[in-house]
């Protein structure tokens, strides 16, 4: 397919939302949502999927809502923010199904700002102990760290560990204890970047699938 780049007015219908993020408004302009969101967010997912066939391991760009393209509507039932909407564009490039659930990419369009990283959150506690016990082997912890390097090349780094102290049956050395304080294990860029221009213009899917790739033996070593 030939891709010309997501349109500028893809950040002026987020900047709007951030403006006026109610329901009202937002069925004023539902128009926009589908034209500069919506179809807008379809087909740059779908764009980016031909320069992901040769991923090792498999990541998948598939172009629906709830797949790789978030949805725009939060879920406000257990939040004390009730603003409805999520004023981003927020891509998903996933290991496997169900996306969201299982190691993957992310990249997030605001209307003033980019944002990506990889990994897995909410690891259940059976989950957590395997990679505990990896990251005490030295050749699986190995592999992590130069995988958080590849990463970091990009710049995407480890979120700030969860917990204070080692967990309890856990020997690890002062420079690498952190890796054991985590409940999830994600790197990511810790701070908002500018907006590219390549995003408005052919290179879009190739620069993102770049970015995906590099987060790649992140992902490979959590999916073992």
């Amino acid at each position: 397919m030939t891709y010309s780049g997501l349109p500028r007015a893809t950040l002026a219908f987020l900047g709007d939302l951030v403006a006026h993020n109610d329901r009202d408004w937002f069925m004023a302009h539902r128009d926009t949502y589908e034209t500069a969101w919506l179809a807008a967010g379809l087909d740059l997912v779908a764009a980016i999927a031909p320069h992901l066939a040769d991923a090792q391991p498999s990541i998948q760009a598939v172009p629906k809502l709830n797949h790789s393209l978030r949805r725009i509507h939060r879920d406000v039932r257990f939040s004390g923010d009730k603003r409805p909407f999520d004023p981003c564009l927020h891509i998903v490039l996933s290991t496997d199904g169900p996306f969201n659930k299982v190691p993957g990419f992310h990249f997030v369009i605001r209307s003033q700002s980019i944002s990506y990283g990889a990994g897995q959150y909410g690891l259940t506690p059976e989950r957590l102990e395997t990679i505990r016990r990896r990251i005490c082997t030295p050749p699986d912890r190995a592999d992590l760290l130069a995988a958080l390097g590849n990463a970091a090349a990009t710049g995407s780094d480890l979120d700030p560990p969860d917990l204070a102290r080692t967990p309890k049956g856990y020997e690890a050395a002062p420079e690498w204890d952190h890796l054991l304080r985590r409940k999830s294990m994600i790197a990511r860029t810790q701070s908002p970047l500018p907006v590219p221009d390549w995003l408005f213009g052919p290179e879009a899917p190739r620069q993102i699938a770049r970015l995906a790739k590099a987060h790649l033996p992140l992902l490979a070593w959590l999916l073992r």
